[in-house]
């Protein structure tokens, strides 16, 4: 390698090119001024305006411009950009005059900065708008202090404070002022009526950066003197380090030496202090360090480690077993039951039973695992792309052994987490690494390592039972199965709970060594799928409409007391008549065949209607119309995204996402292997939202969960087929072939 070659440096561009010839971020806010507008300067350099720090949310410069900081993580679900509008608005500010820049750990002024069950807007809903209104009443107390006025007769508006003279002030001419006053205990909130941000589409405040390469994301951080960090680890799950031959891998060009890690980890885990970001093991790991990626990379593909056997080396067909062997057990864990589920079977006219199959998914997010450390004697600096700082930095600090205080998170923006970043497996990496050699580091992986070593949606089985006698549903009985975890909090209480007299919900799960966790919309990714298919079924055998049958039964829910059931009857009969009446539902022109689906999860109503067309007798999703209940929708664009990808991702990984396990090892390592859906197999996304005054619910995740029960339904209406087991692709072999 030459030495041009050998300076090599990291970021998104080169990325893909390193990690496939080693195969064979500073927070700096947007500038709204200039999106969509290239080689545009703005009228005014607002990083170089002396801001006054209103609060730990706002700051406001003497010429009016307004910096606002968003607490929370951003992994494309648009929280960078929605936060914001939320102060905005109540701040009653132009919004072309906002800045915003991400906020790093701050668990003095901000709460739950975490970005995972599509929670973030959610709860802090009246945090946000609590803060813009009590800034701007703060304001304009400010400038009735100047005129001499009472404070009651002034008003605001895009930053213009009003009195009743007409006179006029800016918020930067009365900022100063604002910011030595009082905080005022009682403000009054707008009405939705009086909205002039919320609700009007936003561009994504990133959206230059990310198009045009700049440092923004986890991969584009780096410091000065840093190392770059590629660990060897098991190639099997259930394997230990035996022993390594380096000899190779120092040989490569900017590989300057060659460690192990595992100690502290493995110090952790025996305290028992563990919690569920953890996701680490006990075994050493063999870390190359290099002065750029290539050498890393490289280094760490000329290893010669020996891993021993520790444990059981699992493969798919024991899972398929042990989930069977569960299904079958009459030990399992209620979760609910209501009535009595064995009566209403006996008593029935007729029982039917079906079992629905869901395989390992890995998270595959477009930016690989990164994350930069520092560790010196005064200071733990962690920098990349989490979704759990706050969890990230507890942990950090046991690790370490020093206090919560001297760790210090920062928030990139990252490509992708769907749940894989809940976890800190890597951040605890690079953490022990910077320790270990006291220098700043960057941990970064490839493709290959995400796959093979990740955390993993378990895989499940569900076995549903359902009682009908004199054409009604009388009793009903859910059984899961899973691999590692088992369902947990409202799960059990979701659709039909309340729906039917006699309902159960029971469970139980094999504890295995392969790392398992959240993926986007956790449980209902698949269990929406079993229910909603189930539910077509029925209402084939009952001789009732599938939407009408929904219907129907959400009637017997919509007065209930039971505080356990937080969806609503009302407002999923509303969304799902939406969905029927937009998705033009029994109206499909010859030749498209229609499927329906409704799901309730995270706090959020979405029914969806899927058509699908056969092209050579192959069923080709071609359409599908979402109807979606979320509440108030701060930023259309951004919710309208949200909804169409987790639609897109839902389809996807229903079709064609599969990952098995051979003696403890993925069959996938890569892209050129594991099956995603493609551009030309993305059908048409239309979203309509339900229009109310509704405090906002969640988006990210909650568009998926109906995907894949509609996808089945419309195949089974195209090809008389019923689809148990995912991925479709593996049932329809014998169409696609033919």
């Amino acid at each position: 390698m030459s030495t041009q070659e050998n300076k090599v440096t990291f970021s998104r561009r080169n990325f893909l090119r390193a990690s496939a010839l080693a195969s064979g971020g500073i927070m700096i806010g947007f500038n709204l001024f200039t999106a969509c507008k290239p080689n545009v300067k703005p009228s005014v350099d607002v990083e170089n305006l002396n801001f006054n720090d209103f609060n730990a949310f706002i700051k406001i410069s003497k010429e009016g411009y307004v910096t606002i900081y968003s607490p929370n993580p951003e992994i494309g679900q648009g929280v960078k950009t929605s936060m914001p509008m939320i102060i905005a608005e109540e701040l009653d500010v132009d919004w072309d005059k906002v800045h915003v820049v991400q906020a790093p750990l701050d668990t003095k002024n901000y709460t739950r900065q975490l970005a995972g069950g599509s929670g973030s807007i959610r709860v802090s809903w009246p945090v946000l708008r609590q803060t813009g209104a009590t800034a701007k009443q703060m304001l304009i107390n400010a400038a009735a202090v100047k005129w001499g006025v009472d404070a009651a007769t002034c008003s605001a508006s895009k930053g213009i404070i009003t009195n009743e003279k007409g006179e006029t002030l800016g918020y930067g001419e009365v900022v100063n002022e604002a910011a030595t006053l009082e905080v005022p205990e009682d403000v009054t909130l707008k009405k939705p009526s009086e909205f002039s941000i919320i609700g009007k589409s936003a561009t994504n405040v990133d959206l230059e950066k990310i198009v045009t390469g700049e440092p923004l994301f986890g991969l584009d951080y780096k410091e000065e003197g840093m190392l770059y960090a590629s660990v060897v680890r098991p190639p099997s799950f259930g394997q230990e380090l035996e022993s390594y031959d380096a000899t190779e891998a120092k040989k490569i060009s900017g590989v300057v030496d060659v460690i192990t890690i595992g100690e502290k980890a493995r110090n952790f885990i025996e305290s028992g202090k563990t919690n569920w970001t953890f996701k680490l093991t006990k075994t050493d790991k063999v870390v190359v360090l290099a002065k750029n990626t290539w050498g890393a990379i490289k280094g760490a593909k000329a290893i010669k480690a020996t891993w021993k056997d520790n444990s059981e080396l699992e493969d798919t067909k024991l899972h398929d077993e042990k989930l069977t062997s569960l299904l079958e057990a009459n030990d399992l864990d209620v979760r609910r039951e209501d009535g009595n589920v064995k009566k209403a079977f006996k008593e029935a006219d007729k029982v039917i039973e079906r079992t629905y199959h869901s395989p390992f998914l890995p998270h595959n997010c477009m930016e690989p695992m990164n994350f930069f450390a520092n560790v010196t004697s005064e200071k733990v600096h962690l920098v990349g792309p989490t979704q759990t700082p706050e969890f990230v930095a507890r942990v950090a600090a046991e690790i370490i052994g020093c206090d919560l205080e001297q760790v210090h998170v920062e928030m990139t923006r990252m490509g992708g987490g769907f749940g894989r970043r809940l976890y800190g497996d890597f951040v605890y990496e690079a953490l022990e690494i910077s320790d270990k050699i006291k220098k700043p580091v960057k941990m970064v992986s490839t493709r290959e390592d995400d796959v093979i070593s990740g955390t993993y949606r378990p895989a499940i089985k569900y076995r549903i039972a359902a009682s009908i006698k004199e054409g009604k549903i009388t009793g009903y009985h859910l059984k899961e199965a899973a691999i590692n975890d088992n369902m947990y909090g409202l799960v059990p209480h979701f659709f039909p709970a309340g729906c039917i007299p006699n309902y159960k919900v029971s469970t139980g799960n094999y504890k295995s060594n392969i790392s398992t966790g959240a993926w986007r919309a956790p449980y209902t990714n698949f269990l929406g799928y079993a229910e909603q298919c189930f539910f077509d079924e029925l209402a084939q055998e009952l001789e009732i409409d599938p939407v009408q049958l929904r219907l129907n039964l959400l009637e017997n829910v919509k007065d209930t007391k039971d505080e356990k059931i937080q969806y609503s009857g009302k407002r999923m009969q509303d969304t799902i008549r939406l969905a029927a009446e937009k998705g033009g539902w029994g109206k499909a022109k010859e030749g498209v065949y229609q499927g329906f689906s409704a799901y309730y999860s995270h706090n959020t109503h979405v029914a969806e209607v899927a058509e699908v067309e056969l092209k050579e007798g192959v069923p080709v999703v071609t359409k599908v119309v979402a109807a979606v209940d979320c509440g108030i929708v701060v930023n259309p664009t951004g919710a309208k995204n949200q909804v169409v990808g987790g639609v897109i991702d839902g389809i996807g990984h229903a079709m064609y996402g599969n990952l098995t396990f051979n003696e403890g090892k993925p069959s996938s390592r890569n892209f050129d292997n594991y099956r995603l859906i493609r551009i030309n197999e993305t059908p048409k996304v239309e979203v309509h939202f339900v229009e109310n005054e509704i405090a906002p619910t969640g988006l990210g995740e909650p568009g998926l969960p109906p995907a894949g029960g509609a996808v089945a339904n419309a195949i089974h209406k195209a090809l008389g087929k019923r689809l148990y087991k995912q991925p479709f692709i593996e049932e329809l072999k014998s169409n696609i072939q033919g």
